[in-house]
């Protein structure tokens, strides 16, 4: 009997990437066989889980949601469900309005979707996953939610309180992935560095990762979104010492000026954060910085934004990603705001940013030629093996093209390699 095809689309960050995950191995449990994110979805059942964070991402939910809404009503679907951050938020009025959509579910009770499927959930799978990265890596979330109340976010609004996974329990899942082939860990959270003061009464990031490191098979462990006020300084020592956690720190910054910080509601000052970079890189040695900035927030002046544009100068990040502000209702911001600045002011302010890092990010990489660095491979694209060093997080980060030239490399293995090459952003080397 041919088994039911059910397609898995997934909007957003890694964190959703994990609930769908979790969510195709019951499905596969169940006896259905399950695709993600293809090209062309062609099966009977598609589920959408869905992103809510700001404007464009809410954007392009809704579109693909519309976009298989037709199908179903073109009878090219027998069922369609959507799941995830949006549904989560905006659950009544999503299904007044898009009706084929057989059902929404938010991001926490998609374990129903099994029984309106008439299938029961594992509770002995809990920590199991069908991963969608390739074989060697996996993204690791430790907390749901956010107890932060920044101005501008509407995350906590969606996802609720921080909740951490009791330890014991994701040391399990490491173990489980590594006995799947993983070697390198992306560890993920809303905001990391409160990870376990609900549940232990104090921050435990540095005990878990600790902890995780000692686990055989465990190659690298990378570091994401971090939050820069009561840091746990520990995690330096841990980093220092531990050669499987890789010196990489994901910590969004959002903006330097005092006023900023302050509107913004991030509890922490322009001192406090320029002194917690000095003490990553003096503490953690060779560490790279990733961060995030947002242009546009209320109330940025022009004065603002140039203090901005000198921090980045100043620190020179090693990773920089960053945003315009969109207001979010519901938020702090939207209430008490004006969302003055023109899209014009934001847009150019964004792209004057970004041209100041991309400047940095040429000088740091071609500062890297002649280096020998350990990389792993994640594929073979063209003429070329593209793989990443420890300071490079999968799809965010700079990449290593190593060209093929009739070698053989093995997805998924390491290599000391000697970097050739670079351009603005990749880095180009040849195998030791």
């Amino acid at each position: 009997m041919k088994r039911k095809t059910i397609d898995i689309i997934t909007l957003g960050c890694s964190k959703n990437l994990v609930d769908s995950e979790h969510l195709m191995r019951q499905l596969e449990e169940a006896g259905y066989h399950v695709t993600h994110d293809t090209e062309k979805p062609e099966g009977e059942i598609a589920v959408i889980n869905t992103c809510g964070f700001i404007g464009d991402a809410k954007e392009e939910s809704i579109n693909v949601i519309l976009e298989f809404a037709q199908a179903r009503e073109e009878g090219e679907l027998e069922k369609l469900y959507v799941m995830g951050c949006l549904s989560e938020r905006y659950l009544k009025e999503l299904a007044i309005e898009i009706p084929q959509v057989d059902k929404f579910y938010g991001k926490f009770n998609w374990a129903e979707l099994l029984q309106d499927l008439g299938k029961a959930y594992h509770e002995e799978l809990h920590i199991e996953r069908t991963l969608t990265t390739p074989n060697h890596y996996a993204y690791l979330k430790i907390s749901e939610g956010c107890d932060r109340k920044c101005s501008y976010c509407a995350i906590p609004i969606i996802t609720g309180k921080h909740v951490s996974r009791p330890i014991e329990e994701i040391l399990d899942e490491v173990r489980y992935l590594v006995a799947k082939g993983v070697k390198e860990f992306q560890v993920i959270a809303q905001e990391l560095t409160y990870y376990g003061v609900d549940l232990y009464k104090k921050q435990m990031l540095p005990e878990l990762i600790e902890r995780i490191s000692e686990i055989p098979g465990v190659e690298w462990i990378r570091l994401h979104y971090a939050y820069p006020a009561h840091f746990p300084t520990d995690l330096f020592r841990v980093m220092r010492e531990r050669p499987n956690v890789c010196k990489y720190m994901d910590i969004a910054l959002q903006h330097i000026s005092d006023s900023m910080l302050e509107k913004m509601r991030r509890h922490v000052t322009k001192e406090e954060t320029y002194h917690l970079l000095e003490q990553f890189r003096k503490e953690v040695p060779g560490i790279h910085l990733r961060t995030t900035l947002m242009v546009g927030h209320p109330g940025e002046t022009e004065a603002d934004f140039e203090d901005l544009k000198e921090f980045v100068r100043k620190v020179r990040f090693d990773r920089m990603g960053a945003f315009a502000y969109s207001e979010e209702e519901g938020t702090y911001a939207a209430a008490h705001y004006e969302d003055e600045i023109s899209q014009e002011v934001k847009q150019a302010r964004l792209d004057e940013l970004m041209s100041i890092q991309q400047g940095i990010s040429a000088e740091l990489s071609a500062a890297k030629v002649g280096q020998r660095m350990k990389v792993i491979i994640d594929r073979l694209e063209g003429d070329y093996y593209v793989g990443r060093t420890e300071f490079d997080s999968p799809e965010v980060d700079p990449e290593v093209l190593i060209e093929q030239n009739g070698q053989t490399l093995l997805i998924g293995n390491f290599y000391q390699v000697e970097i050739i090459n670079s351009d603005d952003f990749d880095l180009f080397g040849r195998v030791i």
